[in-house]
């Protein structure tokens, strides 16, 4: 006889949901971080280049979109026994 391939995929619907979210959180600090593009090549305009937005904020959304994307690539699904242990005690709670 021949053994079926018992072991699931190792991603669930709540890390592809992580997943999505870190990466949407990347593209809008890449989005922030770009522009600025100046009508005159002979001036330079310096609020525009150096903005909060583009130094600071741009680059902490990035990071944190990869921190996510990260753990939605390490997170385990919840074993079956975690469960079945969680709402036997919930069970046996309500029963006293």
């Amino acid at each position: 006889m021949e053994k079926k391939n018992t072991h699931a995929f190792g991603f669930r619907k709540e890390n592809y949901k992580f997943l999505i979210i870190g990466l949407a959180v990347n593209i809008l600090g890449y989005l922030l971080m770009i522009g600025g593009a100046a009508k005159d090549p002979n001036s330079f305009d310096e609020s525009e280049l150096f903005s909060e937005v583009r130094i600071t904020v741009a680059p902490m959304l990035i990071v944190a979109g990869f921190v996510v994307i990260l753990y939605s690539i390490m997170k385990k699904p919840a074993s079956k026994g975690t469960e079945l242990e969680k709402s036997s005690s919930s069970v046996d709670t309500s029963s006293k």
